[in-house]
Order: C-alpha cells, then structure tokens, then sequence
C-alpha cells in the first residue's frame, strides 16, 4: 500500500513539475536607443518574432517588455533596467547610448541574477554576458574603403559622426580615419556630431557643406538624414556617399544616384538574435562560444537594391 502511494505521489509531482515548465512565462527586457528610429523598430521585431519562435520550441511563454525612451537617453536607459530587474524580468538585452552611464546598471541587474546582453552598441566593462552587432573599427573602415573607391582616392571627406558619447560610433569613426590613411589623396576634414534623429542629421549635412564647400564626400557611420526626403542638397554624383544602414527611406538615396553604397546592418538580428542568446542562457543554460557575436554588413547598391527592399516587408510592420 505504502508503496502505490509513493509511486503516486511521485507521479503527481512529477505531473505538477511538467505542467509548471510547459507553463512557464519568462520575461525578457529591451531597451533600444530611441522609439523613433527604425532601425530598432527593427529590432524590436526581430525580438518578438525570436519570442514566438523559441517560445514554441521550449514550451515556454515568451514576453518582450519593450522599454525604450522616446529620445536618446543613457539615464532613461539606466532607469529603465532597474525597473526590469524590480518587475521580475529574467533577462534584459540594451543598446547602450552611453557606456559609462550604463555600466553600473547592467552589473547591477547582474548581480540580482537578471543577465544582460548588449547589442548594436556595447558597454564593454561591464558584466553583460555577450555583445551582438557590427565589428565598429571595420564598419568604420569599409565605409572609408567604399567611399575612397568611388571618389577614384581623391578628394576631402567629411564623417557624419551621431551621438558623440556612443562609444560605437566613436570606434567607428577611428576605423574611418585609420583607413583613409591608407589613401594619400584623401583629406578627413572633420568628425561631426549631432543628435541622432533625421531632421538634426539633415541640418548638420547642410550647415557643414554651407561652411565647407570644398567637401567631395561623405562617410556617414550612420545613416540618419538619409530618413528624410531631399536631405542632400547637391546633384548626384557631385558629393559623393557610403552610409551605414540601409532602410526603405534610405534606399530611395541608391535609386536617385545621390548614395552608390548603403552597408546594411542586420538592424532586425539585434532584436532576434539577443533573445536567442537569453533563452539559451536562461533556459538551456548556456553560455555563448564568444562574448562578441560579430554580424556582417551588406552591400547595398543599384544592382541588388529591389532585392534588398523586400526584407524590409518583414521587418518593419505597416
């Protein structure tokens, strides 16, 4: 007799342990850079679709809580992290707009048992398990080596250089000037900085060309006046361009001639790619082979531009 029940009890909790695991929720934060920006609408696809498909294969409930602030801000950032850790979220993947005001957040959630993953922008000291995203030294440099192309190594280049204290672009622009010097016809003339929303980015282009009308390219680590129409004043053809990111808005720049190059980032793998990395962590886990996952950047031009466009079908929602 003593025997059956334990063989039944044993059976319940084992029927209780497999209903909780089929069951289970986990929560996942994100905290991109800034709402309006597409490619972290992207991203935040990209996430929800890895929380559906990885979902169905662990059995598991997968929900993204989406805790971006409308504007780039690293203290919004900060905050939003700490309100992850405090609602129970069990793993937070950011995009860090300021390493240094991120850092003590990201080891905070950490040592409450909340990891964390970086992606298109990383805070390297940190304790953040792993980083997704473009190599920024040989981002920097491939927009140099295009550019340099195009404008046959001659010619003075100007760096379209968004938020000075994002550490990512700050690399990028160093991959930049170490490969112009690989080209003696080419003059940097300046980095230039500026908030990263498309109307600020125009504005600097426009203000810096007034100044300097010498300026026979641009080497744009980010893509940002490239979201609006006619943000470049000159003729096709007469400045030249390579910019990074290569999003609907921006591919008009490919078809009108004003941009030979786009390099496309997998903007929706961020979003895809983080969750996959915190379910593996959490659920199976697993740490990664490396904590820099390095995603490469696509060429973008007339010749595969049609092509190009039709991802976006599925990235973006309408």
């Amino acid at each position: 007799m003593q025997t059956i029940l334990l063989a039944a009890l044993v059976l319940a909790f084992a029927s209780v342990a497999q209903a909780a695991e089929k069951s289970r929720t986990i929560t996942l934060g994100l905290v991109a850079k800034s709402q309006g920006n597409p490619v972290f609408q992207a991203a935040r696809v990209g996430a929800v679709d890895a929380a559906k498909e990885l979902g169905a294969k662990h059995k598991l409930t997968i929900k993204i809580d989406w805790r971006t602030p409308n504007e780039e801000d690293a203290q919004k950032q900060a905050e939003a992290i700490e309100q992850l850790v405090l609602t129970g979220a069990e793993g937070i993947a950011v995009a860090c707009s300021d390493a240094n005001k991120l850092t003590d957040a990201i080891n905070s959630a950490v040592k409450n048992g909340v990891p964390v993953a970086t992606f298109d922008s990383d805070a390297p000291a940190s304790k953040r398990f792993v980083t997704y995203g473009v190599d920024d030294l040989l981002c920097g440099a491939q927009v140099m080596d295009e550019l340099a192309k195009i404008m046959n190594g001659r010619g003075v280049v100007a760096i379209l250089a968004g938020n000075q204290n994002a550490p990512n672009l700050q690399i990028r622009v160093r991959g930049v000037r170490e490969a112009a010097k690989k080209y003696p016809g080419i003059t940097i003339r300046d980095a230039y900085y500026h908030k990263e929303t498309a109307q600020d980015a125009a504005a600097k282009v426009e203000q810096v060309m007034q100044a300097n009308p010498d300026i026979t390219g641009w080497a744009m680590i980010g893509g940002w006046p490239l979201f609006t129409e006619n943000a470049l004043k000159w003729q096709p053809g007469t400045v030249k361009c390579v910019a990074v990111d290569a999003l609907p808005a921006q591919l008009a720049y490919i078809r009108s001639g004003h941009v030979p190059v786009l390099l496309a980032q997998q903007c929706y793998e961020w979003g895809y790619k983080s969750v996959e990395h915190l379910i593996s962590k959490i659920v199976l886990k697993k740490d990664p082979v490396a904590v820099k996952d390095i995603s490469a950047l696509i060429p973008v031009t007339k010749d595969n531009v049609d092509a190009f466009a039709k991802n976006w079908d599925k990235w973006l929602p309408k």
